[in-house]
């Protein structure tokens, strides 16, 4: 047995076949039920020429399917790739011909689109359609299968080859700018560096087989309320079930806070999982509504952030309501798994954007080398990290660099340490503003115009200026019945920023654009910045 997802996971479900896997709506499979519903799946997909390194789409809306097709694709090494459900048809042809990819499982709705680019796409030869309930005829041009159907005629055996360490596990990645790429996973990496495989509440793992330790005890009910399209609902997922713990599911493609409050005290769940205040906000509101008064949420233990930071204002909400919950933000990028955490209690301090991180994390000055204390410097990891970007020798050397024999990756983050081995996360440098040679990271501002209370969402954006190079412009989605001004907001922001962050500018919308993980559009609000936020 090696580091191998599909090893592991027949492990544990070899291990605890009757343990509750996954709840989605009125579905409930024990782990002995998606174990067979994967392995017909993989032999559907098999007896269609899918093989060893052969790529499968995952064009999908939440659902045990999503982790299925996952599953299947593991267990005939080959690598389930995610898809963004929101792309339009230009999008989607360049992920798939970049994806190389071979077969795609989709929900019904999205055939008519898959239909209009299949012609473009001759080495995509195998399609199967999920019914999610729409309703929606999938176009017979495609000849797809029928997820349940196929799954009732296929062998259930595992009659699979050896596995290794070495299979792939790929995740797209659209960043804040450019086109989306491919970040390549050894399973082995991957499972210590995002999976849960360094943690599990007690010492990592030393061997494979160690796994069914962790699992007999079913400890977990995790909620992951953002998609599973994004890396931060796989990787939680996945460490939930590597635990022998219960992933529960929400219907729908929209965040429902009520609904999701509901689901949570329903299910008992312990565990929350959502990327930054794009959720979070709203379930902070949520709570304070009617349709949520009398739900039982005493069991809900943590609720941990993903893939975006939490702001402290929604923090201290969140514990002030909730007064045993842990929040956590948990800090990582697609191309280092996770790294650190800041952990914030009822009664304690309220962080903005310092972690605590792993022994594998540094502060890298420009020679790459490890920078001093206080001093700006890129936020790396070395250790369990990617292979690169698929299909990109060029970036890959860039942003996984080889110093003095050890191999790092270092995605673009800026971050300072501290003098205590923490570290402060100052931002992406690709979106960071120089206003006055100064320069403005947009998270730290838009943390603090997010504390004011005529504020629901913001993000912060450079435009050029002819004095300073760049100013720093504020879009602001009001609460409703509120109308904050550029003086009231600037106001706010000089009690807590130096005068050269405060924003000059400020533009109202009636919402912020951002992806379906909850990660701002910065390109579309430097657009929107450009168009309507002239002084």
């Amino acid at each position: 047995m090696q580091f191998n997802l599909a090893d592991l996971w027949e492990r544990v479900s070899d291990t605890v076949p009757d343990h509750l896997a996954l709840v989605c709506g009125p579905r409930r499979l024990s782990y002995a039920e998606v174990d067979d519903r994967a392995t017909r799946l993989a032999h559907v997909l098999a007896d269609r020429g899918v093989g060893p390194g052969d790529h499968v789409g995952c064009y999908l809306g939440n659902g045990t399917e999503y982790l299925e097709t996952m599953l299947a694709a593991f267990k005939l090494r080959a690598v389930p790739v995610n898809v963004n459900y929101r792309y339009v048809e230009d999008e989607l042809r360049y992920l798939f011909d970049d994806a190389e990819l071979r077969a795609v499982v989709f929900d019904r709705e999205f055939g008519p689109k898959l239909a209009r680019i299949a012609g473009t796409l001759p080495a995509l030869t195998t399609y199967v359609a999920v019914d999610d309930g729409s309703r929606a005829p999938v176009p017979g041009a495609l000849g797809a299968l029928d997820y349940e159907a196929g799954l009732r005629a296929a062998r259930p055996g595992r009659d699979f080859p050896a596995r290794s360490a070495d299979d792939l596990y790929l995740l797209y990645t659209g960043g804040t700018t450019g086109r989306p790429k491919g970040v390549m996973w050894r399973h082995e990496d991957v499972f210590f560096g995002a999976m849960g495989g360094a943690a599990g509440g007690g010492a990592p793992i030393r061997r494979p087989e160690e796994i069914a330790d962790r699992c007999r005890e079913p400890r977990t009910r995790c909620v992951p309320a953002c998609p599973f399209m994004h890396g931060t609902a796989h990787w939680m997922a996945f460490s939930v079930l590597f635990t022998g713990g219960t992933v529960v599911i929400p219907r729908g493609r929209r965040l429902d806070p009520v609904g999701l409050w509901r689901l949570v005290a329903r299910e008992h769940a312990n565990f929350l999982v959502v990327v930054g205040d794009a959720f979070a906000r709203p379930l902070v509101d949520a709570l304070d509504s009617p349709e949520c008064e009398g739900l039982d949420l005493s069991g809900l233990r943590v609720l941990l952030s993903g893939g975006a930071i939490l702001s402290p204002a929604v923090k201290h909400a969140l514990v002030q309501r909730l007064p045993s919950l842990l929040v956590v933000d948990g800090y990582g990028a697609s191309e280092t798994g996770g790294q650190g955490q800041a952990v914030t209690v009822a009664g304690g301090r309220v962080e903005a954007s310092r972690f605590r991180v792993n022994e594998d994390t540094a502060v890298l000055g420009a020679d790459l080398r490890p920078a001093p204390v206080g001093v700006v410097g890129l936020l790396a990891r070395r250790g369990h990290v990617p292979l690169g970007y698929f299909k990109d020798p060029v970036k890959t050397a860039e942003t996984f660099p080889v110093v003095d024999g050890v191999r790092w990756a270092v995605p673009g983050d800026h971050a300072v340490l501290e003098a205590d081995g923490t570290i402060t996360l100052l931002g992406r440098g690709s979106v960071s503003i120089n206003t006055g040679g100064e320069k403005v990271y947009p998270e730290e501002v838009e943390a603090v115009l997010k504390s004011h209370a005529s504020v629901f969402d913001a993000v912060v954006v450079g435009v050029a200026d002819d004095r300073w190079g760049e100013r720093v412009v504020a879009i602001v989605a009001p609460r409703d019945g509120h109308r904050p001004t550029l003086g009231e907001l600037q106001a706010h922001a000089r009690a807590c920023l130096a005068g050269y962050k405060v924003p000059r500018d400020l533009v109202l919308v009636d919402e912020i654009a951002r992806s379906p993980s909850g990660k701002p559009d910065y390109r579309w609000a430097r657009a929107v910045a450009e168009d309507r936020g002239a002084p």
